[in-house]
This record gives C-alpha cells, sequence and structure tokens, in this order.
C-alpha cells in the first residue's frame, strides 16, 4: 500500500475511497461520513457489525451543530476544553448523517482528532469515519507498521503519521443520558 499526501487522501475520500490515517490515540480507516456506500465498505473490511456505530470525526467546533441537534452546554464545554482530542461525544443526531454511520440509532459519536495530518485530510474532504485500522475485535494499531496486510490490501491509501502518541481509544462520553455517561474511558 503506497502512502500518499494529504491532498491525495482527502481526493480519495471524497471518490468514496478509503484511506488509512494518524490520530493522536491509534491509526483510523477512514470513509466519507455522509457517503454510506463508503461507510459500508469499512464495516465489511473490518468484519464490523453494521448495528456498532462509527464515529464521525471532524474539523471545526461549528460542525456539533452540522450533525447534532439540542446538543446540551455541557457537551459544548467538554468540546471547547478538550478538543482536538481523545474526547467522543454522543449526541442526538441530525438527519444528515446516514443510519449506516450510526447503527441505526437516533445518536451521532463525534470527535476533533489531535493530529495535524487528520485534521488537514478532514478539512480537505468534509468529515470522516474512523474506526481503528483494525480487524473487529483486534488491538488498533499505533503505527502503519502494525496494520494486517490483509486489511491493508483493500485500502486505497495510507496517510502515515508516524508512531501514535497515546495507543488507546478515545474516551466517549454520552451526552442523550440524564446525567451524562462515560461510556468508554480512553
Amino acid at each position: 500500500m503506497k502512502s500518499v499526501e494529504v491532498r491525495k487522501a482527502a481526493c480519495i475520500i471524497k471518490q468514496g475511497g478509503l484511506v488509512i490515517f494518524p490520530t493522536e490515540t491509534v491509526y483510523g480507516l477512514g470513509a466519507d461520513a455522509l457517503n454510506p456506500r463508503a461507510v459500508r465498505k469499512v464495516f465489511k473490511i473490518k468484519g464490523r457489525p453494521e448495528s456498532r456505530a462509527l464515529i464521525v470525526h471532524i474539523t471545526r467546533f461549528s460542525d456539533i451543530d452540522k450533525f447534532a441537534k439540542n446538543v446540551p452546554k455541557q457537551a459544548r464545554k467538554l468540546a471547547k476544553k478538550f478538543w482536538p482530542g481523545p474526547l467522543t461525544l454522543v449526541l442526538k443526531k441530525k438527519k444528515i448523517v446516514p443510519d449506516i454511520v450510526t447503527g441505526g440509532e437516533k445518536t451521532v459519536a463525534l470527535r476533533m482528532p489531535d493530529h495535524p495530518l487528520t485534521l488537514e485530510l478532514i478539512r480537505l474532504s468534509g468529515p470522516i469515519v474512523g474506526p481503528s485500522a483494525n480487524f473487529y475485535g483486534q488491538k488498533p494499531p499505533r503505527s502503519v507498521k502494525e496494520i494486517s496486510p490483509k486489511l491493508l490490501k483493500p485500502v486505497d491509501a495510507v496517510l502515515d503519521g508516524g508512531k501514535t502518541k497515546l495507543g488507546i481509544p478515545s474516551t466517549i462520553v454520552d451526552f442523550t443520558r440524564t446525567p451524562p455517561k462515560v461510556v468508554r474511558k480512553g
């Protein structure tokens, strides 16, 4: 699999392709979050059940209001404090978010990763889904070298950002519950 520059990777995403990308936590398998056909490829390659929602990676705080409705002030405060960074917010989704992204739920998980290559990729391509670049149930990779060649084979391109800083997935806080609940510690 060849490594590409960010602009080329963004074009691939826009055309419905798949790109491996780095975050501060682990490497992700990216596709256009608004393209159900591209998102379906992610599920197929990972062997992930379509009932398991994916995180939508964004690059602007204003994107919260593009994809979520009735956003609590507490969620906005956390985003302002920890984004970009390893925090995912679960909120009530707007219709713009395809059901395949959310596992058919009425919620959407949003995250702004803290990696310059990935922020540039999202800025150029638009929002992307980005589950870890591993087969479902396996350890997430911290470098391109840790990604299975079988997973790399059907992917269109790789953005190699070196080894990730953290090595564990993001913390997920569900704001659709009262009180909000941490559903995954990162």
